[in-house]
Formats: C-alpha cells, structure tokens, sequence
C-alpha cells in the first residue's frame, strides 16, 4: 500500500481528522498543564495551548453544566473530539469515500 498515494488520494478525510487530532491531543495537553500552571501564568507554552484551544472550550462550555471545573470541560471537549473524529470515519466509510484497509 502506497502510504503517500493513500493521503493524497483521500486528502478530504485526512485533513479534517489531522486537524481535530491536533485539537484533540492539544487539549488534552492543556488538562496536563493544567495540573502544574495555575490559569494565569505567563508561560509560552501554557499560553500557546489556551489560544489554541479556547474556541474549542468555548463551544463545550456551551453544553456542559456551569458548575464544571474548568479541567471537566477540558475533558469533556478531548472526549467530543474524540467521538466527531469517530464519526467523521464512520460517515465516510459508509460513503464509501474514505480510506479502506486493503
């Protein structure tokens, strides 16, 4: 199996799932740092990680309780990343658009 060939050829699969991966595994990330940066730090890296996921924390803050701690929501939104990268897969293997393992 070409590798390179497989991406190329299902480039609308592979850049939406790369794309919510890397929020996925970033925000996932930011619940670690969490545990060692208060919210207010000025670290590069801890402010890096809170810019690239308050959009995506912002939207399940939507859904979820406002009693949450914040590390829930952080949570919560690795999970909700999770089950769209599922269904993402699903739709295009129902589709018959994706990826097929051969």
């Amino acid at each position: 199996m070409n590798v390179g060939g497989s991406f190329l050829t299902h480039w609308y699969y592979h850049l939406p799932d790369y794309a919510l991966a890397v929020l996925m595994y970033t925000l996932l990330g930011r619940a670690i740092l969490g545990l060692i940066f208060q919210p207010e730090s000025e670290n590069y890296i801890w402010r890096a990680f809170c810019r690239l996921t308050d959009p995506v924390v912002a939207v399940v803050a939507i859904v979820t309780p406002k009693a949450a701690a914040p590390v829930v929501i952080w949570l919560f939104g690795v999970v909700w990343l999770f089950w769209l990268r599922a269904g993402l897969l699903y739709l295009f293997v129902l589709t018959h658009a994706g990826p097929r393992a051969s």
